[in-house]
């Protein structure tokens, strides 16, 4: 349940039941509705799409996020807002989540062009939450952005949806994930004790994501 209360946020991601294409997230009127929240200005935010024509569940998924560069105190007027306007403009339904970053991390393959994006949603087991973010912040998230291919780490907090906890990295191409390094990572002795009390997971792979840095419908 969406809190009505402002809250600190570094993004905010749009989840739809549609593959949908970069164009119709960039299309969106971004200055009417990021506007009235005084990050207006096309240098504070970045836009970012993802897509699949195949989730886990076998339906189309696709993910539209706005980077902040700086976080700001967002109400849910503005996940509304940009939901309508989604709707207006492909006419699917969405939901907008504010998100937190918690982590954010510098991919071995920093300078390559991520062409993959993997998601790993989850709500931590009850009294599991410390010891699973402990986890993630000192050994899995640090040692899945050494991995060859990774081009971006990061983890944040859904503040209005579950599942709360969100990974998600950014990589040059789906093999990453099977190769031997990606393996270790996720094979610790740490990992087996924590993945088991993961609830309500969701995990997405995205064979399409483009990041667009600037732009010119304002």
């Amino acid at each position: 349940m969406r809190t009505s209360a402002k809250a600190l946020c570094t993004s905010l991601l749009l989840k739809t039941r549609a593959q949908a294409e970069f164009s119709q997230w960039s299309e969106l009127p971004w200055a009417s509705l990021l506007g009235p929240m005084n990050i207006g200005n096309d240098h504070d935010w970045v836009l970012q799409f993802a897509s699949t024509d195949r989730a886990e569940d076998n339906q189309a998924m696709s993910y539209g996020y706005v980077h902040f560069h700086v976080a700001h105190m967002l109400g849910q007027e503005v996940c509304t807002g940009i939901e309508t306007a989604w709707y207006a403009h492909t006419g699917h339904m969405a939901q907008v989540s504010r998100m937190q970053n918690q982590m954010k991390l510098v991919g071995a393959s920093a300078c390559a062009s991520a062409q993959h994006h993997y998601v790993v949603e989850t709500d931590p087991e009850a009294g599991w939450d410390d010891e699973i973010y402990r986890w993630y912040n000192e050994e899995h998230m640090p040692g899945l952005s050494k991995v060859p291919g990774c081009v971006l780490a990061q983890r944040m907090l859904n503040l209005d949806h579950t599942p709360r906890s969100f990974a998600c990295y950014d990589l040059t191409s789906a093999d990453v994930m099977g190769g031997p390094p990606w393996l270790a990572v996720r094979s610790t002795a740490w990992s087996d004790v924590c993945r088991p009390h993961f609830t309500n997971t969701l995990r997405t792979r995205f064979p399409y994501t483009v990041t667009q840095t600037s732009f010119q419908n304002l």
